[in-house]
């Protein structure tokens, strides 16, 4: 596995790394411990270096899961994990964001644990806080790092304002967004912008569109009771009926090249930048052995303006949240 720098300060990584939300949280389907432990470890031995979690995923439970599975391999791996929402203790809901100073310090705490290691390798706020100034928030993990709990600062979704404000406290090293031939919004909305000014690495989560661009996807009967996608606009039966057509394009380019569309899409999200490193997750080996396989696929300078043809010629229809989760991002 080829390795990349996550920007100038970020770790230096596998080109692709390991998504492990999906293996128990978001889709309606768990999988046993023992087996995403099994498919963790198969990922390492199969190259991959860095492995993204949170506290909210399960909640808990999957950064259980991935302390456990990587364990054995300390100072081999590194491992990305967030803050930065209210969670009920007892119950594990989710009930809203929460960035105070003392919350941070306390999903530190309890993340070190879970994870088995003495360093968080990089922290990310999961989604800004309104309430909490941002420099408040980098300041904190600014003295996180000072005290050797964490090595690199992360943010996901923020505006490129609020990331140009934290980045001023504490230089952020890694930013983790949406981003995939089926959302874009990093080219237009000044973050891929600040990435390329500030030295900043992107891990685009969701490479795969929530799994859509695999073309796994046809229906809404082929998502499974209580999965998330479900209740997405861009997941209607309509919508994903005239999302097809680029899902089609895909498969195309991707039998031209013996590959599949999963591992074009992948492959056109390495060509964007050399700092992007994006973290396809799946519950299956045989989807974790072909999504390792876009790390060899170069695409031609043809073939990108092919696809960039398809991407203008097939508007996407659909938003890719709910109302209410779109705007907890771009704060």
């Amino acid at each position: 596995m080829n390795t990349r720098n996550l920007g100038q300060r970020g770790p230096v990584v596998s080109a692709l790394g390991f998504g492990c939300m999906g293996l128990d949280f978001g889709y309606g389907k768990t999988v046993p411990r023992a087996d995403g432990i099994a498919l963790i470890r198969a990922a390492v031995e199969r190259g991959v270096t860095f492995f993204d979690t949170a506290e909210v995923y399960g909640a808990w439970t999957n950064e259980e899961t991935v302390g456990e599975a990587l364990e054995p391999f300390k100072g081999e791996v590194v491992i990305a994990t967030k803050f930065g929402f209210d969670i009920d203790p007892d119950t594990g809901t989710m009930r809203g964001v929460d960035s105070r100073p003392e919350r941070i310090r306390a999903v530190a705490e309890a993340s070190l644990k879970r994870l088995r290691v003495e360093t968080l390798d990089l922290f990310y706020q999961h989604r800004v806080d309104p309430k909490v100034p941002i420099e408040d928030v980098a300041g904190t993990v600014r003295d996180l790092i000072a005290e050797g709990k964490v090595r690199h600062f992360g943010m996901s979704e923020p505006s490129a304002a609020t990331l140009r404000r934290a980045h001023a406290v504490q230089p952020v090293a890694v930013l983790q967004n949406e981003y995939s031939l089926w959302t874009r919004q990093v080219e237009d909305n000044g973050i891929l912008a600040a990435c390329d000014e500030l030295g900043i690495g992107l891990v685009p989560y969701s490479p795969l569109g929530k799994g859509f661009l695999t073309g796994a996807i046809t229906s809404t009967a082929d998502m499974a009771s209580g999965d998330f996608r479900a209740g997405l606009p861009r997941f209607q039966q309509e919508a994903l009926q005239a999302n097809l057509a680029l899902v089609e394009r895909l498969k195309t380019i991707a039998a031209e090249r013996g590959a599949t569309p999963a591992q074009i899409a992948l492959a056109w999200l390495l060509a964007q930048r050399p700092f992007i490193v994006p973290i396809p997750g799946t519950t299956k080996l045989h989807r974790l052995e072909e999504n390792l396989g876009a790390a060899d696929i170069v695409l031609s300078a043809e073939e990108l303006s092919r696809i960039a043809q398809s991407l203008a010629a097939i508007p996407v229809r659909g938003a890719r949240y709910t109302p209410a989760a779109e705007a907890m991002t771009g704060l």
